[in-house]
């Protein structure tokens, strides 16, 4: 095994108060021989402290250029800025969540420093599912009704309907695009308040299951452009909660049908960082959260667990760390020759295109993971 420097930026990003290692995972790193690089204050928005890491067997460095320039790994939180593009080089490997579909500048700048970008977004377990993703999943899902049942109402440019609704005024109408893992806490999250909720997918098998597991308030909706242009017109929330792995999210609600919607309804959509799946949807802030279109309010804030980091954080380092370990022991060569669910996670290497999902998005040319020992340059 081949000892192995870890570098921890501070996130950058606005309001993002989240950390990418705690300090367990930091301590099972140092136990296995590798240097990990903590910059100052990194944790401290999770409510995790620098002597917490030094505990654990870090070395606090002063700037985030320090934690860049001496690592052979950078594991973060959320994808680089602009300002940090400067820092990536044919070298490194940074392990973050990265959509880039969402972004053609981020793509570009991958592509033209040759880092190796691999994403927990499109890493994969055998059965199919996206163990990394998962967790932020869950958490976006609960919040994305929390943060709908707050712009619903009146101060906050809603139509002024309480979910759950009382006695002799029926409860809110929610839709949910989307049946998987945040579709699916959305929808216990919005039931378990008393609300109506349509769920709405293309499988049938996960239509099903649903229809099993879900409260008596939640209907299961096969997903068609007539089911769900019915539906939304009468919702008061709508949710988006679509997601294809690595790839633009596909727009299922188009413009025109916002003037159908009742004036202050709202969209949360939770598939921005992808696209979105609502034509109107445009990234935002957790410190301007909201605008509105032809009288709906959006809440589209691409990073929407960061405003839960403690929580967030555990559920996401209590996922990501097996994996880096795995990454941080093997090296990039290793950990996706080795596994080609693991591989998955290789989207862009030497300037070159290895996921599917990018590719398509900006009709690239895509590589197999067997030209990576082609690409100049060591191999990490």
């Amino acid at each position: 095994m081949t000892a192995r420097t870890i570098g921890v930026p501070k996130e950058i990003k606005q309001q993002e108060q989240r950390v990418s290692l705690v300090p367990s995972g930091a301590f099972l790193l140092s136990q296995a021989g590798h240097t990990v690089l903590i910059e100052q204050g990194a944790g401290i928005g999770s409510g995790i402290s620098d002597e917490e890491y030094a505990a654990s067997g870090c070395r606090i460095v002063d700037s985030a250029q320090e934690v860049w320039d001496e690592s052979e790994i950078v594991v973060k939180v959320k994808e680089p800025l602009p300002t940090e593009y400067q820092f990536l080089h044919h070298d490194l490997t940074v392990f973050t969540f990265f959509h880039f579909a969402a972004s053609k500048q981020l793509t570009d700048a991958c592509l033209d420093s040759g880092v190796a970008a691999v994403a927990y977004e499109t890493i994969e377990a055998p059965n199919g599912t996206l163990p990394l993703l998962t967790p932020m999943s869950e958490v976006a899902g609960r919040m994305s009704v929390l943060a709908g049942a707050r712009s619903l109402q009146c101060q906050n440019g809603g139509r002024g309907v309480l979910l759950p609704g009382v006695p002799g005024v029926e409860p809110g109408r929610v839709v949910v695009l989307g049946g998987g893992v945040v579709g699916s806490n959305a929808a216990r999250m919005a039931a378990g308040l008393g609300a109506r909720v349509k769920i709405f997918d293309i499988d049938l098998d996960r239509l099903r299951y649903l229809d099993e597991t879900m409260p008596a308030n939640v209907n299961t909706c096969f997903s068609t452009h007539f089911s769900i242009r019915e539906a939304v017109q009468q919702a008061d929330l709508v949710i988006g909660a679509v997601l294809v792995a690595g790839d633009r999210t596909p727009v299922l609600v188009p413009r025109e049908w916002l003037k159908e919607m009742p004036n202050g309804s709202v969209i949360v959509d939770v598939a921005v960082d992808q696209g979105g799946c609502v034509e109107t949807c445009r990234p935002t802030t957790h410190a301007d959260p909201t605008y509105v279109v032809d009288g709906v309010v959006h809440y589209c804030v691409a990073n929407m667990p960061g405003a839960v980091s403690r929580t967030s954080t555990f559920a996401l380092t209590n996922a990501t760390q097996p994996y880096l370990l795995k990454l941080a022991s093997g090296g990039l060569e290793d950990f996706v020759k080795r596994d080609p669910m693991r591989a998955q996670g290789l989207n862009l290497y030497g300037g070159r295109v290895f996921h599917r999902g990018v590719s398509m998005a900006f009709q690239l040319p895509l590589h197999p993971i067997d030209d990576l020992p082609a690409i100049g340059g060591p191999v990490r």
